[in-house]
């Protein structure tokens, strides 16, 4: 019962910090992990027990994989260089890096135990880059290089944390085995992704052929499909991140939607948009109500002669090490790429410093790095307490925190005027592309009006051709490039929305009074709400894009 309650109570704030978030201007994640620490400070606030493993396996599938089917493709693949010297290499040069900081900074924890802290630590988050970084305010190569590197950096870093927690238990270390345990979780991961992905598509065409099953049954094998993948991955001992990121990032080009009705499509994408905002708020309203009693508890190791003020320091301390760290790795990676392609004769456009600043600031932590560094064991083989493991776990919470809020501080600052004024390069692909779609449209509904049809009525699919090509012409005259003919056309477009809005809602009234009436029955009334819901919202998204 205490269970059920805590999570009502979390979907309640999740709700709630929604609409805050607009009224106090603060970011959503620091909102909500502030709302969670809110709920959780007071002597009898919410306290629970989370199992980190459970923990992953219920937020972190979903989200990862609703970020790698969201995530641009082709821009990956184009950055293909940049992301993966970021979710490798850099992952290993924060291990070694920021493991002999912490050892110098703080000498009461061992070498091997700030390896792993370094390993967790390593890993952005993919939830809380996306949410945090606003795509408006930086540079579009920047964002897909920061989401690229988030979805796939969490393998390593969370590889080598094991290897670093194994190395504490047993006093040992292979660099050989755990080189090749590394290639092992990436190359299985990424094939219990496919295979799960494979396996979903095989289960929906089964149900196309039974025939008369409902949509939310195809709706529910797309909802298991990440958590497939990750359990698959983990049962063979391989990354069960990377193998939900993977089925994610094949999902788009693998055609899996055509076996999908037109209902199950519709209801998929609107369910996971509304999924994707509650385990986004209710995994930062988790994280916030770990907090604090994980900030009760400092460790003796920090307080010293300055119990408040030491903590405070050593945690932004090592949370500007990190950002040094990041913004070295980004800088010579520069130089680096900007050499090799002079060698080749190549042209490449490099980072300048504010840009570096900005994908050194931007790379946050979040839930994995809590997760992970939750999961160390409490005792060593021989019975005894697992070394430093509370000060890690405060220190890693900590770093949480101040990461979160730095790039929510700071990031504006610094990107400020780094994105030029004008259209955005994705506005003007789209409207190319719905000119050519359109021209298709037109083609193809001219030959068929062509076409001699025995039994119809003379010239009236001439009749319903016309208007219908009248309709497609009009949107092309809306993505024309000349300013006046796109200007007249918006317009025209515009009133004509205007109207056809004016129309739906005398729909919803009247179909509303003969509800009240007692004209048609509930289920009558629930039909046409439908229609008339779903036409609202695609004219508004036209709306929105005007």
């Amino acid at each position: 019962m205490q269970v059920a309650v805590f999570i009502l109570v979390v979907l309640v704030f999740v709700a709630v910090s929604g609409a805050l978030a607009r009224l106090v201007r603060v970011p959503l994640p620091v909102l909500q992990i502030a709302i969670g620490a809110a709920l959780a400070w007071p002597v009898r606030g919410m306290h629970v027990e989370i199992d980190p493993e459970l923990f992953l396996l219920a937020f972190i599938p979903p989200l990862l994989f609703g970020d790698a089917f969201a995530a641009p493709k082709r821009e990956l693949i184009a950055l293909r260089r940049p992301i993966l010297d970021l979710a490798i290499g850099l992952v290993f040069f924060t291990i070694v890096g920021f493991g002999y900081a912490l050892h110098w900074l703080v000498p009461s924890i061992p070498l091997v135990v700030a390896f792993a802290l370094a390993a967790v630590l390593s890993p952005t988050d993919a939830v809380a880059v996306s949410s945090i970084v606003d795509k408006t305010v930086v540079p579009a190569r920047l964002m897909h290089i920061l989401e690229g590197e988030a979805l796939l950096n969490d393998a390593s870093g969370l590889v080598m944390f094991r290897f670093a927690v194994a190395a504490a238990l047993t006093g040992g270390f292979s660099l050989t085995s755990a080189t090749l345990s590394f290639l092992y979780a990436v190359a299985v991961g990424v094939l219990c992704g496919a295979a799960a992905l494979f396996a979903a598509a095989k289960a929906l065409q089964l149900l196309n052929r039974i025939g008369g099953v409902p949509a939310e049954a195809q709706v529910l094998v797309m909802i298991l499909l990440p958590f497939v993948a990750y359990l698959g991955a983990e049962h063979f001992g391989a990354s069960g991140i990377l193998a939900a990121v993977t089925a994610g990032l094949l999902t788009g080009g693998t055609g899996i939607f055509r076996h999908l009705g037109v209902s199950a499509r519709i209801q998929t994408m609107s369910l996971w948009a509304t999924l994707s905002f509650v385990f986004n708020g209710a995994l930062f309203i988790v994280l916030g109500v770990q907090l604090p009693d994980i900030i009760r508890k400092v460790p003796p190791e920090l307080t010293g002669h300055y119990p408040v003020l030491q903590p405070v320091l050593t945690v932004v301390a090592l949370t500007l090490c990190l950002i040094a760290l990041r913004f070295l790795w980004i800088w010579v990676g520069d130089i680096a790429a900007a050499v090799l392609a002079r060698l080749g004769k190549r042209q490449v456009e490099p980072f300048g410093l504010r840009v570096r600043l900005a994908g050194s600031v931007a790379g946050v932590r979040g839930a994995i790095t809590l997760a992970g560094i939750l999961s160390l064991p409490l005792v060593m083989r021989d019975g005894s307490p697992f070394p430093a493991r509370d000060l890690v776990i405060f220190l890693a919470a900590g770093v949480i925190i101040c990461s979160l809020v730095f790039a929510s501080l700071a990031l504006p600052a610094i990107a400020r005027g780094l994105v030029e004024p004008g259209e955005d390069a994705g506005a003007a692909e789209e409207r190319f592309a719905r000119v050519g779609a359109a021209k298709a449209a037109i083609a193809h509904i001219e030959r068929i009006a062509a076409t001699d049809a025995d039994g119809e009525v003379p010239g009236a699919r001439l009749a319903a051709a016309d208007g219908i090509v009248a309709a497609y012409r009009r949107r092309i005259a809306a993505s024309d490039e000349a300013d006046e003919a796109r200007a007249e056309a918006r317009e025209a477009g515009r009133l004509e929305l205007e109207l056809r809005l004016a129309g739906i809602e005398a729909e919803r009234a009247a179909v509303r009074s003969m509800l009240r009436d007692g004209r048609i029955n509930d289920h009558t009334a629930r039909e046409l709400f439908t229609e008339v819901t779903l036409s609202e919202a695609l004219l508004k998204g036209r709306q929105t894009r005007k």
